[in-house]
């Protein structure tokens, strides 16, 4: 039994000796290439074949569950036309714009091989540096109010993290912290932009710029504007209210002078036309009289 068991260990042993031919394989240098816009970069692929000595490659671009061709039959197409060329099975692209972000894949086929297909993937995301933002910023605001400041950045990829400046000074993240706005309270939001006086006081006027960035490129700064902040009129609101209030008693007693007067009775009014409204004569006596005194 020894032996038999020594037996097969042997032929396991010359089987996994015996040379054998490489099947397809495909890869790629870099599974994840970044380029920024406009820039050249290369989306490589190396392959290994068993035997065909005619091996197809193509390209594909993947893209919200969209398949197009990129390489195809021995050629660039669609929108790379002209702005890529080959290398072995690599494809240089020479002009990338943000459209070209997403998913490409190489395939290689070798029909004569064991395996006859195989594949890698790179993924191509396009930076795009961002743009002069959009500012949300009030002229004139009450103390003691709720105000929120916004900045917006459309373009840029990756998305914009931005900062605000207060008179040319960067407002920190927490202001408790800093001698120079420690009166102040707000909180900012550096992924949203946003920047809100959850009470705003009299320190907090003045100019007010937002810069927007995302490491491509050079960052961007909308214009700055100046915010006043104004004092509340009291003593205007309580004139008003007083006046408001005013207004409405004098209507509550004119409908209380006039509901004891009987204008809203409906017998008033029956009696009162009555006075102008009179019953015809009845001429038929005196027409009898008539014709009597005649005969």
């Amino acid at each position: 039994m020894a032996a038999l068991h020594l037996g097969f260990l042997l032929v396991f042993l010359i089987l996994q000796h015996i040379p054998r031919g490489f099947l397809v394989t495909v890869q790629t240098e870099n599974g994840k290439v970044e380029v920024e816009e406009f820039g050249e970069t290369v989306l490589s692929c190396k392959y290994q074949v068993e035997k065909d000595p005619n091996p197809r490659v193509e390209w594909k671009k993947i893209r919200n569950r969209d398949v197009s061709f990129v390489y195809y039959e021995g050629k660039i197409v669609g929108g790379f036309q002209g702005r890529a060329v080959m290398e072995g099975a690599s494809i240089r692209i020479k002009k990338a714009m943000l459209l070209d972000s997403g998913e490409y894949r190489c395939e290689v086929s070798a029909r004569q091989d064991s395996r006859p297909l195989g594949e890698a993937t790179v993924s191509l995301t396009v930076l795009v540096p961002p743009d002069v933002p959009s500012c949300g910023i009030p002229s004139s605001v009450l103390t003691g109010t709720v105000v929120e400041l916004t900045c917006r950045d459309r373009q840029g990829t990756p998305p914009s993290l931005y900062r605000w400046y207060k008179n040319g000074i960067a407002l920190p993240n927490t202001p408790a912290q800093d001698p120079l706005f420690a009166n102040s309270s707000y909180t900012l939001n550096s992924s949203s932009g946003t920047l809100q006086f959850n009470t705003v006081s009299k320190g907090d006027a003045g100019q007010y710029q937002c810069e927007a960035s995302n490491g491509v490129g050079e960052p961007q700064r909308c214009t700055a504007k100046f915010m006043q902040i104004d004092d509340m009129n009291v003593s205007g609101i309580v004139a008003a209210v007083v006046v408001v209030s005013l207004v409405v008693s004098m209507c509550g007693l004119g409908v209380v002078f006039a509901h004891r007067h009987g204008y809203f009775n409906k017998e008033h009014g029956r009696n009162g036309s009555s006075e102008y409204c009179t019953a015809p004569q009845d001429y038929s006596q005196d027409f009898k009289h008539t014709q009597s005194f005649m005969l």
